[in-house]
């Protein structure tokens, strides 16, 4: 079995047991309970779930997506954060290899999941989240390098963070000024920046674009078939999510990409502390 082979399956696992704990933060936070104790059980009946019931995945498929106990449905949802972090870990691990970048990856993968299905299912973005994650894309910028090299990188992680901060905040402010309603959370304020501490500048314009993008796509369509109104809500979160994760795998060959474009040079050289 090669190195690769076997750094893969490490981080299938651990995305495993990442995204069952995900999925009691994703239960828990909103409702301002411990995601440690209790131990895990039915949103149903309440029924305590047994080890062998609560196995990523596969006790799902089992149980055919069924309470043991009552019998009631077990939302998709559960497997499906864990497959879909599981597969978010194993591209860390493909993308940075053996380095200090890919377990940093891996927690980014991890924040931009429980964000993204809270705020689908509360239209909310806890700062229990998002704040530590400004913290901490600020604190291991000297390991990725990804918004600068060494010590400048925290300079860069701020930078993207005060950027990925104001762009949305200016937003607010005018729709405010213009409709005099709140047209995004500051949820969505804190998350931008959050990405931003992570991967800087290019970070903040890659999520945004493709955040907004998806926004507009799916608004539009929710629109076209009637299910939505101008006035209805939608979760931005998810959506900024969605380019946070774009920006960490594809960022700099985008930026590059773009670059080259404008320039007409083909492929711009990116500024040192970009992601291999």
């Amino acid at each position: 079995m090669t190195d690769r082979l076997l750094l893969d399956l490490y981080a299938a696992l651990l995305g495993l047991v990442t995204g069952s704990y995900l999925n009691v933060v994703i239960h828990r936070l909103p409702r301002r309970t411990s995601t440690v104790l209790p131990r895990s059980r039915c949103p149903e009946c309440g029924a305590p779930i047994r080890p062998l019931d609560n196995v990523p995945v596969v006790s799902w498929l089992a149980l055919r997506g069924r309470c043991r106990d009552c019998g009631r449905p077990i939302s998709p949802r559960y497997p499906l954060v864990e497959a879909g972090t599981t597969v978010l870990f194993v591209l860390s691990a493909e993308r940075f290899g053996l380095s200090p970048a890919a377990p940093v990856a891996a927690v980014l993968c991890a924040l931009l999941v429980a964000l993204a299905v809270i705020d689908v299912e509360h239209l909310l973005l806890p700062d229990r989240l998002t704040l530590p994650g400004i913290a901490l894309g600020v604190a291991l910028q000297p390991v990725t390098g990804w918004a600068g090299a060494g010590w400048r990188g925290v300079v860069g992680g701020l930078l993207g963070a005060a950027l990925g901060a104001g762009v949305l905040l200016a937003a607010y402010g005018l729709w405010w000024l213009v409709r005099r309603e709140e047209g995004l959370g500051l949820g969505d304020v804190k998350m931008l920046a959050m990405i931003g501490a992570f991967l800087g500048w290019r970070g903040v314009a890659v999520g945004l674009f493709v955040g907004a993008a998806a926004g507009a796509l799916v608004g539009l369509s929710a629109m076209a078939l009637g299910r939505a109104g101008l006035r209805s809500k939608l979760p931005f979160g998810a959506f900024l999510a969605l380019g946070g994760l774009v920006a960490l795998f594809a960022g700099p060959e985008l930026v590059r990409l773009y670059l080259g474009a404008a320039l007409g040079a083909g492929a711009a050289p990116l500024p040192s502390g970009s992601p291999p």
